[in-house]
Parts: structure tokens; C-alpha cells; sequence
């Protein structure tokens, strides 16, 4: 079978908004997560349940689903992905106990790899100089997801109820089972993965770990900042719907609107990340997102101050993310899925902690406790890139030297 040709900017530009399609369903509880606790009856610290394992349910998929990527047909596997979502959603939007509800959202966590398979399927389509601005536009896809979920989730919530956003996620995945795969082509695996099981695959991925130890520092870095992302969401939610404020989840919903100047930011910064090099360009967001994190401590003289926080890392954080993915995506095109794979998964985990951890954080310190925990985050993220800054200069000077 023959490989498409190159994917036009149109095309890619098509692959992000169904991506955005995809990502929100992880982020619809965000603003609405008080309302659920609320209708389910249990504490806010055990609502961090909800997110914490769908995030790690998302990296065992992206574990043991996303490498088949490097194997069988991608059209096909996002096919299976999307139509099991949409029947998670639907359970989730209907079901009347918290342990079934918990149970789909997990579910629904496992089969959402297909916005990280995009990106290695998109690298092979495309030329190696383009590579930044095009991982750029498809994470672009990803924040879309992210802020349309959040700012949706809650305006829909306070008119018509939470489960009303369930419903129409479901419904918004059912077009994108019919469309997505139409904006794919028939692309035949690389022939390494035709040459392995199942089994061997996954073991080649532990492999390609101890091989690439970039990518896995990269993808700590990367789990620690959305850990942090996530914390500070909780809290936010948390914090702003709370007994001490008690505003609305549409409140919510439009200060995470305001983090929608990244749709304009990343791509941008993407081809900056392009002439500046991928480490260099993340340990620069990387200082300017501590202090943006610090900042988060403004929200206890006035609420509507998190504005700071929420525009500085909604510049900052994706682009971390952006060049986290560089060190994967330019490596060979047999093995960027699966490097990919380890990427996400460690991303994801990251995520599961930092959900429950801000949940558990604001339940036993308040604001204080969500302010703490993400500059400690921050704080990593920083020592981790400055680390791996310093190890690629080295490794420069060095081939100079050698040349």
C-alpha cells in the first residue's frame, strides 16, 4: 500500500480541531468537578478520583495502545478508540453511582490516544523543517480541546445541569468517529513493526527507553508541568465554587477562556522553539511559568487576579510541551510513536498525580495547599530543564570538538 503525499497546512489544520474534539472529554469536569462531588455525595478530596484515574487509565492506553501505532493501520485504531468514548460518554451521562460513573471516565481515559498518535503519524508526512510549526498547530489542537471543554463544560452546567455537558461530549464524538478517520490515509507501518508481535513491540519500547533517556527526561519534565497544570485547575474549581466564594461554574469556565490566548501563542512559539532549539526555548518558559505560578497566591486579596496566572502559563506551559515533544519527533520515524508512547504515558502520569494531588492539597490546606503544591512543580520543571540544558550544550561543544 502506498504512503499519502505530504500533508498540506489545510489538513493539518483539520487534524488539531478533531484532536480538540477528542481532548476536551478529559477536561469537561474541571469547572463542574464541585457540582458532581456535590450530586454524588462524597468529599472533594475522593472527586479527585474522577480525573486522577482517567489520567492514569490515559497512560496505560497510551502504554499499550499507542505503539500499535508503529504496527497496524492508524485509521483503524482510531475507528475502535473514538466509538469505545462515545459509549463511555453516554454511561457517564446517565448513570446514578459514583463508583459506575468513575469506572466509564476511567474507560474513557484508556481509549484517548488518539491525539498523541496524531503527532508521530503527522512527523512521517511531513518535512523535517516544518516538524516544530506542524507539532505546534496539532498540541494548538489539543489546548483548543482543553479551553472549548472547560469554558463549555461550565456555562452548559449552570443552565442545564451537568450531565447535559456528557451528552453533548457524546454527541461531539459520534461526528468525529465519521470524520477523523476521513482525514487520514492508508498509510502502510513501518516495517520493523511488521516484523514484530504484539509482545516484542512492547518490548522494544522498554528498549527504546533505556536507549533515549532525553525523551524520558523530557517526558518527566513534561509530567511534572501538566501535574501542575491540573493541581492548579482543581484548586481553581474548587476555590472559586467553593462555600467561602460561591460563584458559578460558568465563572469558572470563563477565566479558563482567558488561557485560549495560547491558540495563538504556540503556533508561533513553535517556530521560535524551531530557530532557538528545543532545550533552550523550554528552560525560557520554564522561568517564565515559576513565577507565573507564584503569583497564583494573589487569588487570596482578590479572586479575579488569577487572570495572571492563567495567561502567563497558558504561554508558557504549552510550549514546554511543544519542545518535550521535539526530542521524540525528531528521532527516526520507525521508532516516534512508540517514543511518543513513553512521552504521553509519563506526561499522563503526571497528570493522575498532580488531579488527585490538588484535590488532596485544597481539601487539606485550602488555596495555600494548591499554591504550594504547584510551585514545588514548577520548581522541578525548572531544575529538570536547566539540567537537560546544560547536558545538550555539552553534547555540542562536544561533536565541535570531535568535527
Amino acid at each position: 500500500m502506498n504512503n499519502p503525499g505530504p500533508l498540506s497546512t489545510r489538513a493539518v489544520v483539520l487534524l488539531a480541531v478533531a484532536s480538540a474534539i477528542v481532548t476536551a472529554n478529559a477536561y469537561y469536569i474541571h469547572p463542574i468537578i464541585g457540582r458532581v462531588a456535590d450530586s454524588f455525595a462524597v468529599s472533594d478530596a475522593l472527586i479527585g478520583a474522577v480525573p486522577a484515574l482517567n489520567q492514569l487509565a490515559l497512560a496505560l492506553g497510551v502504554l499499550l495502545l499507542l505503539p500499535l501505532g508503529d504496527r497496524v493501520n492508524n485509521r483503524r485504531l482510531v475507528v475502535l478508540c473514538l466509538s469505545v468514548q462515545v459509549l463511555a460518554l453516554l454511561i457517564m451521562a446517565t448513570v446514578q453511582s459514583y463508583a459506575v460513573f468513575v469506572g466509564a471516565s476511567t474507560v474513557l481515559g484508556f481509549f484517548t490516544i488518539t491525539p498523541y498518535l496524531l503527532p508521530a503519524y503527522a512527523s512521517k508526512r511531513v518535512e523535517t523543517a516544518r516538524l516544530g510549526f506542524v507539532t505546534a498547530v496539532l498540541t494548538t489542537g489539543v489546548l483548543f480541546g482543553v479551553q472549548l471543554s472547560r469554558l463549555g463544560s461550565g456555562v452548559v452546567a449552570e443552565y442545564l445541569g451537568w450531565r447535559a455537558v456528557y451528552f453533548l461530549a457524546a454527541g461531539l464524538m459520534a461526528l468525529a468517529v465519521f470524520s477523523l478517520p476521513a482525514l487520514m490515509g492508508h498509510e502502510a507501518p513501518g516495517r520493523q513493526g511488521d516484523r514484530e508481535s504484539y509482545g516484542r513491540l512492547l518490548l522494544s519500547t522498554m528498549r527504546l527507553a533505556r536507549e533515549h533517556g532525553d525523551v524520558m527526561i523530557s517526558g518527566t519534565i513534561q509530567g511534572l508541568n501538566f501535574a501542575h497544570f491540573l493541581a492548579m485547575w482543581m484548586g481553581i474549581g474548587l476555590h472559586l465554587t467553593g462555600p467561602d466564594l460561591n460563584l458559578g461554574t460558568d465563572i469558572v469556565g470563563y477565566l479558563a477562556a482567558c488561557s485560549a490566548v495560547a491558540l495563538f501563542t504556540t503556533p508561533r512559539l513553535g517556530r521560535w522553539a524551531d530557530r532557538r532549539g528545543a532545550e533552550r526555548a523550554r528552560l525560557t518558559m520554564a522561568l517564565v511559568q515559576i513565577l507565573a505560578v507564584a503569583s497564583l497566591a494573589l487569588a487570596l486579596v482578590r479572586w479575579e487576579l488569577l487572570i495572571i496566572s492563567v495567561f502567563a502559563t497558558a504561554v508558557a506551559g504549552p510550549l514546554i510541551d511543544v519542545t518535550g515533544r521535539m526530542t521524540s519527533l525528531r528521532e527516526e520515524p520507525s521508532v516516534r510513536t512508540r517514543l511518543m508512547s513513553l512521552y504521553i504515558m509519563l506526561m499522563f502520569i503526571g497528570g493522575g498525580l498532580g488531579s488527585w494531588g490538588g484535590t488532596l492539597a485544597y481539601d487539606a490546606l485550602g488555596w495555600w495547599g494548591t499554591v504550594g503544591l504547584c510551585v514545588g512543580m514548577s520548581s522541578l520543571v525548572c531544575f529538570l530543564s536547566y539540567g537537560q540544558r546544560r547536558c545538550g550544550a555539552r553534547g555540542h561543544r562536544a561533536q565541535g570538538h570531535d568535527l
